[in-house]
């Protein structure tokens, strides 16, 4: 029966080179999590995130519980079976959506109640509700609910977030149906304060939990003002429990944030570009729906190979400028290689 269990396996300065075990599979760390909405990775066949060296994606509770419905889910499987993926899963809370969704939701100590942006339909998301979904759905690694505090925020606004969000997460505990090699992780909240974020994780350590993710940046406050939050915390931070920075980012946020210690992400920005024709490569970051490449027959990036590497970039213009489905497979692609390759390099300590 395996547990659930991180072990480090070598530090370089701050960076923290190890192993998550679950009961789905290893997480090599640092690890980048390519996001699954809607249990997809969109424009991409499973099989195919998991050539790129992906070992775990992200799925989103606050979407699957409204299309298709995790009991739905539930019925024919769980999520790993329902979108043929072996490894491990990790959902979040919902808790991003409370704040994005703000025109269309209504906030409590009890929960959240909104409206489906779908249909309009009137739905209540509640800490429990959040862990019955999570568990429907199979996920490996489930999320604490939790309030995204906004930015820019006060200092008393991001203190009254962060309490409720610490309510929340006990109940989240509470709630949490625990099993072997699965894993119930918190998340620490407190704007851009130092001492509230540090109340914050004194609160998540005392209730307990197998891993700690830190929510409520990469939402304006810019790259600065982020790694200096990240340095500000890092210190207060568990040792021996994985540490997850929700919702980043752009590569070199990725690095930033390896050397300050963290060991998980997730970020829409590689495919959510590709499928909008950029690509991050070795020399930055291209609009291949420029009309420089439409002639240009090198690839997208030698330094990074993917089934993106078999086409020119005249190719992927034309595709992409197009409209063409196999525009966004490939353009996609290619830019989840490039973040992987960028963990493997951190990985292997270069």
């Amino acid at each position: 029966m395996t547990e659930f269990t991180y072990k480090l396996n070598k530090q370089i300065g701050e960076r923290r080179i190890g192993q998550i075990t679950t009961a789905h599979g290893v997480i090599d760390t640092p690890a980048f999590m390519p996001v699954g909405t809607a249990a997809t990775v969109k424009a991409m066949l499973p099989e195919s995130v998991a050539s790129t060296g992906a070992q775990i994606i992200l799925g989103n509770t606050y979407h699957l519980m409204l299309r298709p419905g995790a009991e739905r889910v539930a019925k024919l499987g769980g999520l790993h079976k329902f979108m043929n993926w072996r490894g491990p899963i990790l959902t979040d809370s919902g808790g991003y959506q409370v704040m994005s969704l703000s025109k269309l939701r209504k906030i409590n100590e009890h929960g959240v109640t909104f409206q489906s942006h779908l249909s309009g339909e009137k739905f209540e998301l509640t800490p429990e509700r959040s862990m019955e979904i999570q568990h429907l759905l199979g996920s490996t690694i489930t999320m604490a609910f939790d309030e995204c505090t906004p930015f820019p925020a006060t200092w008393d606004e991001a203190k009254k977030s962060m309490e409720l969000s610490m309510r929340w997460a006990e109940r989240s505990k509470k709630a949490f149906v625990p099993r072997p090699g699965y894993a119930l992780f918190g998340i620490v909240q407190g704007g851009v304060y130092a001492d509230l974020r540090k109340a914050s994780v004194e609160a998540l350590q005392a209730i307990g939990f197998d891993g700690y993710a830190i929510g409520g940046l990469a939402v304006g406050e810019g790259q600065e003002l982020m790694f200096k939050v990240l340095d500000d915390l890092m210190p207060h931070m568990p040792f021996d429990k994985p540490r997850y920075l929700m919702g980043v980012g752009k590569p070199d946020d990725l690095v930033g944030a390896v050397n300050r210690g963290v060991d998980m992400f997730d970020c829409v920005l590689p495919t959510r570009s590709g499928r909008n024709g950029q690509a991050f490569t070795s020399q930055g970051a291209l609009n291949i729906r420029n009309a420089k490449y439409a002639e240009d027959e090198s690839v997208l990036d030698a330094e990074t190979i993917s089934e993106a590497s078999k086409y020119s970039k005249a190719y992927l213009h034309h595709l992409v400028k197009s409209g063409e489905i196999l525009g966004s497979m490939l353009m996609t692609w290619h830019n989840l290689q490039f973040y992987q390759d960028i963990m493997k390099k951190l990985r292997q300590g270069s």
